[in-house]
């Protein structure tokens, strides 16, 4: 199992001390560097203005919101970044949701499983460059001809040719079919609420992709990155504070991250049995009572999520989600020594 660095999205101000937490990832064996977006900050120019110091490790976005772009300019930063670093980028795409989609980006959320595989068909197709690229999508047609058209658009073909074909494919996935259709024709999977104890939720859903006529990858060439917290301590009392403050980030994707109606994140702490608390904690967070939201998250809920513990528990949890299908641990760190740490106790 590989180690990637997660840098995530920035908050109010880009973060601090990233370029040595980058050097660690480097020099210490990480597999990969891997940056997000959320409203703000985006995630490819992170990765090239700190990617440009490294030679060894993947350089990935997990992810990249595909509403943000159109098709051929996600293909277009990927193409770029990727010569850029001599073959190393690995994309990672989602969908996102309706308040961000339609909030931020003013682009119609429906159809999300469609729109993701046309924005894979398409993407590919550039990165191909076998012909001018067209697409007979009813979401992202090629060329385009609905309303407001001068019908003047042609297909065109990549002036730069990529570096690699077959740059692989990543996609944030959480509910059935959309982790079935990332299977089927993805290289990877992101998921965001990924842990040993519900493992066996989705493996159903994977083996329907899988099984799916034309699937891209077999379950032993696909990738799962699954997100969490590693973090080695001495004590008992230390480990318990470490929990306390992971708990708002578990609340916020719990009950913060959408409305009421359609919060996808809540729904996969309901799939996990979470019902109840997901509910309460939901109707708390979004009445504005963050600090009740928070109170409610379990220890028992945090300690699944994340790897926190002792040298020999967190060796013990790695070799858990290893054993589940996990191929890359991406670890959210924010100091170098833990970095160095981290990978020496797990090489």
């Amino acid at each position: 199992m590989k180690l990637g660095l997660q840098l995530g999205y920035w908050g109010a101000q880009p973060p601090e001390g990233v370029a040595e937490l980058v050097a660690a990832a480097e020099e210490s064996g990480f597999d990969g560097i891997f940056t997000a977006e959320a409203w703000g900050s985006d995630a490819f120019t992170p990765l090239a203005w700190w990617g440009r110091e490294t030679s060894r490790v993947r350089l990935g976005t997990s992810i990249v919101q595909m509403s943000g772009r159109s098709p051929a300019s996600i293909a277009m930063h990927a193409l770029t970044l990727d010569h850029l670093s001599g073959g190393r980028v690995v994309l990672g795409m989602g969908v996102s949701g309706p308040q961000v989609v339609e909030g931020w980006y003013g682009q119609p959320f429906a159809k999300p499983l469609a729109r993701t595989r046309e924005v894979v068909e398409i993407v590919r197709r550039v990165l191909a460059r076998e012909a001018p690229v067209t697409n007979d999508g009813p979401h992202y047609p090629l060329p385009y001809d609905g309303e407001g058209s001068v019908g003047l658009g042609k297909p065109l073909r990549s002036i730069v040719h990529p570096l690699r074909a077959d740059v692989p494919i990543w996609l944030g996935a959480e509910g059935p079919k959309n982790v079935a259709q990332t299977a089927e024709i993805a290289d990877g999977w992101i998921p965001l609420f990924y842990t040993p104890s519900t493992a066996a939720m989705y493996q159903p859903w994977l083996d329907e992709g899988f099984a799916r006529p034309g699937a891209r990858r077999t379950r032993e060439t696909f990738e799962i990155a699954a997100t969490c917290h590693l973090q080695i301590v001495d004590s008992e009392a230390e480990r318990a504070a470490v929990l306390d403050a992971l708990k708002p980030t578990v609340a916020l994707y719990m009950g913060g991250m959408g409305a009421a109606e359609a919060n996808f994140h809540n729904q996969v702490f309901v799939r996990m049995g979470y019902a109840d608390l997901a509910a309460e904690v939901q109707e708390h967070y979004l009445a504005g009572r963050r600090a009740e939201a928070t109170a409610l998250i379990p220890d028992d809920l945090v300690d699944d999520l994340h790897i926190v513990g002792t040298a020999d528990q967190v060796l013990e949890r790695v070799a858990v989600w290893e054993a589940t299908g996990v191929t890359t641990l991406l670890l959210s760190l924010t100091d170098p020594a833990e970095v160095r740490r981290i990978a020496a106790l797990l090489a």
